[in-house]
């Protein structure tokens, strides 16, 4: 079975496939909360537990992480626990077949890169693909699966951690749809202004990375939603199409495809 790793800033999301090519299959998907002063063996017993009965059962492992510090202590947990399972770590020189038309393409972060593949995967048009993480990623993918760039904005979690910290008389707030979109309260005005906003900033954005890529209207984009906090857009947003929670294990596996035969 191929292990998924996908090491964020604020959780760590696993994967289980079984099968390769189109008969590959997502047994099981965890996610775990992201330390960066976790130690490597502090991360493998805490996958090893994750993972129960199918720790002994791994035989590739695919894995990514933005985050420098979790990233050293990855290499070295898959180096000390996995040394004779085959493994592909995402960085500059793996085979990914996307090619990066932005000005530096070393900036271009492992998760971004492999949800492009995954999306071109998925479908063979021109993507937008909006992640819903730590910071709200909206990336646009030609028909041509060619990564064209994107916008970055701050996430949900970090918005609304920042507006309770800074404002003494407001708080943070369970993230869910109020009775109206006029809060008559201030539960309900946070919620409002939190949830109709957000779907407000990431319609506005996609329709206007839309617009440049699909040729004035004339070519299909599809737009594809994934990342943790996702669910609390769904159904307020306007513009996306589908909503692909495992699309980075799904390129991850992509990518170990591509590199290990």
């Amino acid at each position: 079975m191929l292990l998924t790793v996908d090491a964020g800033n604020t959780n760590i999301a696993l994967g289980l496939y079984s099968g390769k090519g189109e008969q590959a299959e997502l047994v099981r998907d965890w996610r775990m909360r992201t330390d960066t002063r976790m130690t490597a063996d502090e991360m493998s017993l805490t996958v090893r537990g994750l993972l129960g009965s199918f720790a002994d059962s791994v035989t590739g492992i695919s894995a990514l992480s933005t985050v420098p510090a979790v990233l050293r202590e990855l290499r070295v947990m898959l180096g000390r626990y996995y040394p004779d399972v085959p493994k592909v770590v995402v960085e500059p020189g793996v085979r990914t077949g996307v090619p990066l038309l932005v000005d530096n393409p070393k900036e271009v972060g492992a998760d971004r890169l492999v949800n492009t593949l995954a999306a071109h995967h998925l479908h063979n048009v021109a993507c937008v693909v909006v992640d819903f993480g730590t910071s709200t990623n909206v990336d646009a993918i030609s028909a041509k699966g060619e990564f064209l760039g994107g916008a970055f904005a701050p996430g949900i979690e970090i918005s609304v951690d920042a507006l309770a910290s800074r404002a003494a008389a407001l708080r943070t707030v369970e993230l869910v749809p109020p009775r109206s979109v006029i809060g008559k309260n201030t539960v309900e005005c946070l919620q409002a202004g939190i949830l109709y906003g957000f779907a407000g900033q990431v319609d506005g954005l996609v329709r206007r990375i839309a617009a440049e890529l699909s040729s004035g209207g004339t070519e299909p984009v599809e737009v594809i939603a994934t990342g943790g906090l996702a669910p609390l857009v769904l159904n307020e947003s306007e513009t996306i199409t589908e909503h692909v929670p495992d699309l980075t294990l799904h390129g991850l596996r992509l990518v170990y495809e591509r590199n290990i035969r």
